[in-house]
């Protein structure tokens, strides 16, 4: 068999990072780990060969050259999945789908000849023992939460490294809480299931045998869903093993704001190298918090919070999101004012959604408030439902938001928040590589001379320099990451 996995293109928003590559000459952040991984579980005597669309061009003698196409992708790659399904009509080539969007909406891609989907440690091996029988079937789903312990290392050797920003790993599957909003407990389930301490390091050991040296995302849902096996197991063999390879990474990861609650966790993810997390936020609101159940943020002192995950040397990535049903008008003033006040430089703002399957989702569903489908875009202003605010009212104020966080005056000025509380360990010093010079150079020139806010550039980078000299590479990627965000929002 001659097997072409295909990741197909993402739209230009947030996530995407596009106008903060080009500082450093990237194609895209990350590669696709669901791929790789899959890629690993199939025989290996196949053929194969792995496209990102995002990095390099789908050609029609790719789509030649393959018996079958996999295709993995998420809500916000549909449109791209569409074109890549009739380009492979077009030339007869059968088609393989599965992940996210394809689990959770496979109903509108009966084109596609075989489904697998859930997670492929259950579904994928029938439908390859069906297809060695030449009986595959249209569709493989299971109810099944599979040991990730199973789980085989990614098939790096069938990406070029080099072409991005950062990688990935994923240690766990599944998250403890219930959000009514995230479809993340019907893909992945409410008990974490975690790899073991051996697994993760031979998965690191692959990344560095393969001679990458930087950035790893740790991709769970929530990286501390199982806080005693990371305290007691994990990280401190993490801590052993990056002492023993000279830290040749740093890692980030999704965590829930009870993080904060756990100053021996932060501790040792700060000693294992850990220098940012994304963090669910969603509102400051807390009527809007119960109406979601998002029960592991009400009761706080959110700011509080965040200042204390950003003491252990963690930088907080914020998730918000405005158009609940218990929003007040003054919501929108009240979310720039958290952001402001919490030093979240990189604040994630979106309205919400309601993916399918969600309890979100159901709920609206039975009011008659559902529209259509999300599109997955949080930097499209759409909703696929009718809100309870008047929509003129919702749309405007959101955008006021981006508009308000993301321009070069406060935006520079949040940096400077969160570099006042930022504390990190500095487990080892960073390599200093060509990107970085690259960055400095063309940061320069583009946000220093170019950029209309240009003088709060300056003002940043001269206090940096004076107040926190150490921190200055952080301070870069976040004026950088900065200048995505006005492009992405059109300040």
């Amino acid at each position: 068999m001659k097997i072409l996995l295909v990741y197909p293109h993402y739209p230009d928003t947030f996530w995407s990072f596009r106008h903060a590559l080009r500082f450093i000459s990237k194609k895209a952040f990350y590669p696709p780990l669901g791929l790789l991984t899959v890629a690993a579980m199939l025989p290996g005597e196949w053929e194969k060969k792995l496209i990102d669309m995002n990095v390099t061009a789908l050609r029609d003698k790719d789509l030649k050259w393959a018996d079958y196409v996999f295709v993995s992708a998420m809500v916000v790659q549909k449109d791209s999945v569409k074109e890549v399904i009739q380009r492979c009509k077009k030339f007869n080539v059968k088609v393989v789908a599965g992940g996210p969007l394809f689990t959770a909406g496979h109903e509108g891609f009966e084109e596609v000849d075989h489904l697998v989907l859930n997670e492929a440690e259950t579904t994928l091996q029938p439908f390859l023992e069906d297809l060695k029988n030449g009986s595959a079937k249209h569709i493989y789903t299971s109810n099944e939460w599979p040991d990730v312990r199973k789980t085989p290392v990614p098939l790096w050797d069938l990406v070029a490294m080099k072409k991005y920003a950062s990688t990935n790993i994923q240690y766990s599957r599944g998250c403890p809480f219930d959000c009514e909003f995230c479809d993340i407990v019907i893909l992945n389930g409410r008990v974490p299931r975690t790899k073991d301490t051996n697994q993760l390091l031979g998965e690191l050991e692959a990344l560095y045998n393969k001679g990458w040296r930087g950035s790893v995302f740790i991709v769970d849902d929530n990286f501390i869903g199982n806080k005693i096996k990371l305290k007691n197991a994990i990280l401190p063999a993490l801590i052993n093993w990056l002492k023993e390879k000279n830290y040749p990474f740093s890692f980030s990861a999704e965590a829930s704001i009870n993080l904060s609650d756990d100053e021996e966790l932060m501790r040792l993810m700060g000693e294992a190298g850990f220098n940012a997390v994304f963090v669910g936020i969603e509102t400051p609101n807390e009527e809007s918090l119960s109406e979601c159940n998002k029960s592991q943020n009400k009761g706080r002192d959110l700011v509080a919070s965040v200042k204390k995950i950003q003491n252990y040397g963690l930088e907080v990535r914020g998730g918000f999101i405005v158009g609940f049903d218990s929003d007040p008008p003054s919501i929108f003033e009240s979310q720039i004012s958290f952001i402001q006040r919490s030093g979240i430089v990189t604040a994630m703002v979106g309205l919400l959604n309601a993916p399918r399957g969600t309890r979100l989702y159901q709920r609206l569903k039975k009011e008659n408030r559902l529209l259509t489908d999300m599109s997955g875009d949080n930097a499209d202003c759409s909703i696929n439902f009718i809100p309870k605010m008047n929509y003129e009212t919702l749309i405007n104020g959101y955008k006021k938001i981006l508009s308000t966080i993301y321009s070069p005056k406060p935006y520079y000025e949040r940096i400077r928040i969160f570099l006042k509380e930022y504390k990190p360990q500095q487990v080892r010093a960073e390599r200093l590589q060509f990107h970085h010079i690259e960055a400095v150079i063309k940061s320069t020139w583009v946000l220093g001379v170019k950029e209309k806010g240009r003088r709060y550039y300056w003002r940043l980078i001269v206090w940096t320099l004076l107040r926190r000299p150490r921190s200055f590479p952080a301070s870069l990627t976040l004026a950088i990451n900065g200048f995505h965000c006005r492009k992405i929002t059109g300040n």
